[in-house]
């Protein structure tokens, strides 16, 4: 005789709350973080720390920290020594220059600059391939980035990184 096989369906996990339930509470979760985060990242807040792009410190960055009042930017700063890695993503940034004088290469292109300039990478299909350079090694060349995480979700902002910085060891 043939043993009969019997299937048990596990009955449904009650919840307590439904899936707007959760969208109103992950929503109000993000809007306390907003009104109640910090407002002043100070600079030892943060730490430096080497990357295939360079030097880099990173104040607002949504995936890393969630103390800071604005969700939706990323910002950091990069202290360029010789040069930064070279790298490719839709654009769509703000580069504002603190300190010394360099140059950057945007698609084949030079661009020169110096303490208080602002560079700018559109967004463009494709991407904009990028690379940074401090025309005084041994002096101090840093530049700050503001990006907003939106605009980069939007245009599914990737990035592709070619040349990897001198100062990088794995």
């Amino acid at each position: 005789m043939e043993g009969r096989v019997r299937n048990r369906e596990r009955e449904a996990e009650s919840r307590d709350f439904t899936t707007y339930d959760n969208v109103m509470r992950v929503r109000k979760r993000y809007v306390e973080q907003q009104m109640k985060g910090k407002v002043l990242i100070r600079d030892s807040d943060r730490e430096w720390e080497m990357s295939a792009q360079g030097k880099l410190k990173y104040y607002l960055q949504p995936d890393t920290f969630d103390d800071h009042a604005l969700r939706d930017w990323y910002t950091f700063a990069q202290d360029i020594r010789k040069h930064s890695g070279k790298h490719t993503h839709q654009g769509g940034l703000v580069i504002f220059v603190l300190e010394g004088r360099g140059y950057s290469i945007v698609d084949g292109v030079r661009y020169d600059w110096e303490a208080g300039d602002l560079m700018l990478l559109p967004p463009k299909p494709g991407g904009v391939e990028h690379q940074h350079f401090n025309l005084v090694e041994g002096e101090r060349c840093k530049w700050v980035a503001f990006i907003y995480s939106p605009f980069w979700d939007a245009v599914s902002g990737e990035m592709t990184q070619g040349e990897l910085s001198p100062d990088y060891k794995k």
